[in-house]
């Protein structure tokens, strides 16, 4: 892969959003003031290969591997347990009092985390997002499973991510996402905010698909996620592993590269040609600034616009473009649900309010 296309795929994996409002949620607690989330411990989690990790307390001192785990652990209520982070948020990509903490976190790596500083960060969990993705974080400098026990830490994955390309069916909804939460709310005994944020997020998809439940697969709108940061010369597709396969489909979309098995794949301008799709997202990295996000989502659609290979497609001719930000669409996190009701709001207009 190209290290231009893979740099836009870090970014996006690194600078995911969050959902809408702010999260909350804090460990629950017994009459007598002792933390109820210990009486249902001890809980096991397995990792991609399906190898079992086991908690007998919730963790202390939690190490995220990039700003999707530390956003997810705001939302329940453990943001306050990271002592340290790869990939930090950027700028302008959480709600204002999430940014304000989690500025205050500290940035163990600005890209992925060096082996050192890891098992040296007295953490007694490593929550990881790239497991299965090779080219990510220096994959080969990672603890091997030895050192993580010497250390101390246990080490668990968001599977919505982590386990993609390992994944052996397609994605075409948000179980994945909602499972991590569910998940890291057992581990860290936020189980009963785990409980409302993914009732949420169920309640916001089931009216998309409730809407759209007469709609016949063939006559939904064909849809090309434009990732414009990872390459102009070779686009990046995103296929059929990936969250952001979920979250189009359930918003009624279809993919243009759903044929493609795995998580990311570059194609050639000529495949999106001939896909000829019906709707383009501009999916631009957040630049910090609703000023920066607008000429960046304008210079995608003048690319598209100019491009010899592009300048011809429908939706480029009929100015059919999304403008929502890559992190909100390849990362899993709470704010899934509302870029499913977002995309669905846009394409059926008339069907989601």
């Amino acid at each position: 892969m190209r290290p231009r296309a893979w740099c836009g795929v870090l970014a996006a994996v690194a600078l995911t959003t969050t959902a809408c409002g702010t999260g909350g949620g804090k460990a629950e607690s017994t009459d007598d003031g002792a933390p109820a989330a210990r009486a249902g411990f001890p809980v096991s989690v397995a990792d991609c290969m399906g190898a079992k990790t086991t908690f007998d307390a919730p963790p202390k001192r939690i190490v995220t591997s990039n700003a999707a785990a530390l956003e997810l652990l705001m939302w329940l209520g453990a943001g306050d347990k990271v002592v340290g982070t790869g990939f930090p948020p950027g700028k302008g990509t959480l709600p204002q009092d999430m940014s304000d903490r989690a500025a205050k976190v500290p940035v163990l790596g600005k890209m992925g985390i060096p082996k050192e500083k890891l098992l040296g960060s007295g953490a007694d969990l490593y929550i990881d997002s790239f497991s299965s993705m090779k080219n990510m974080g220096k994959a080969g400098d990672a603890p091997t499973p030895k050192e993580f026990e010497t250390a101390g830490i246990k080490h668990v994955y968001l599977k919505s991510t982590a386990c993609a390309a390992m994944g052996k069916s397609a994605r075409t909804d948000l179980s994945g996402v909602e499972a991590d939460i569910e998940e890291l709310g057992k581990v860290t005994g936020t189980s009963a905010r785990a409980r409302e944020l993914v009732q949420e997020m169920r309640k916001k998809t089931g009216a998309v698909r409730d809407a759209l439940k007469d709609v016949p697969e063939d006559k939904r709108p064909s849809y090309f996620l434009f990732d414009y940061d990872a390459s102009t010369k070779q686009p990046m597709a995103v296929c059929n592993r990936q969250v952001a396969n979920g979250i189009l489909t359930q918003a009624g979309a279809r993919n243009v590269f759903a044929d493609c098995d795995g998580d990311f794949k570059p194609v050639g301008w000529e495949d999106v040609v001939a896909k000829n799709p019906e709707w383009i997202q501009l999916a631009v990295r957040s630049r910090g600034s609703e000023e920066a996000d607008r000429k960046a989502f304008d210079d995608a659609a003048e690319f598209l616009r100019t491009f010899p290979a592009t300048k011809d497609l429908k939706a480029v001719q009929e100015g059919r473009f999304l403008r929502i930000t890559s992190q909100r669409t390849t990362i899993g996190g709470v704010r899934s649900a509302d870029t499913v009701r977002e995309i669905a709001h846009t394409l059926y207009p008339d069907r989601v309010k």
